[in-house]
């Protein structure tokens, strides 16, 4: 198995000690970084032969702030701990991984993911992460979180149906949200006789016009841009 590990949440989590507490010595910020880090691999290793593990993290210059200036814009006010590029230097130098400029981290598994999976199969490649937006994939995934941790395999209509219902309901971590008040209950809902992208694209496009009339595709496009992970 090769796992695609995400660790931009797990770099930034490795800088507080507690919930509203960082770190000031980086020792310790990379004691608790390798602690979490190493029991994720001991948990996949439970189940799964781990052949290979990529780290990702630090990619700058995101392209979706181009979009529109909302992009993220409610985590503007929140406070980078003083560590943060200690720990993102940290883990690019002891893990040699990988990073972008112009996109996210996402959007970099996302291609590697793409890329792995074409050659050596989905089955034998996995997505380690605490980010649902890689469930717009058929793909096997491992949300490492301690509420959730197992791994889950995700079919294509699955994945399907996952991204066009953010499409609906959002994204809150992102400042993505085209239709406030309609949520996953509205989706499941709304896309119940959906099969097809086309048949999901004609149903989402009506919602669109109806909201935005003639700045219809134009939000439609804006919305699906920002959602879509990038895997070329």
């Amino acid at each position: 198995m090769i796992l695609l590990i995400d660790a931009d949440s797990l770099v930034f989590s490795s800088c507080y000690t507690t919930r509203s507490k960082y770190f000031t010595d980086i020792n310790l910020a990379i004691a608790k970084f390798e602690e979490v880090f190493h029991s994720i691999l001991n948990n996949i290793e439970e189940t799964h032969i781990i052949a290979e593990y990529k780290v990702f993290n630090n990619a700058k210059g995101n392209f979706r702030k181009l979009i529109t200036p909302v992009y993220k814009a409610n985590r503007s006010y929140v406070e980078r701990p003083p560590l943060l590029e200690e720990m993102h230097d940290y883990v690019t130098t002891q893990y040699n991984s990988i990073n972008a400029c112009g996109v996210e981290t996402d959007d970099v598994v996302a291609r590697y993911w793409y890329e792995i999976s074409s050659v050596v199969g989905r089955e034998s490649v996995m997505i380690v992460t605490l980010d649902k937006d890689y469930k717009q994939f058929p793909c096997l995934y491992y949300n490492y979180h301690h509420q959730h941790s197992k791994v889950i395999q995700i079919s294509e209509s699955e994945a399907r149906y996952n991204f066009y219902e953010q499409m609906i309901a959002g994204d809150t971590a992102d400042n993505v949200n085209y239709f406030s008040g309609k949520g996953v209950k509205f989706a499941q809902k709304y896309f119940a006789d959906c099969d097809t992208d086309f048949q999901y694209r004609k149903k989402l496009f009506i919602l669109f016009k109806k909201k935005y009339k003639s700045k219809a595709k134009e939000k439609y496009a804006e919305c699906y841009n920002l959602l879509k992970l990038r895997t070329k």
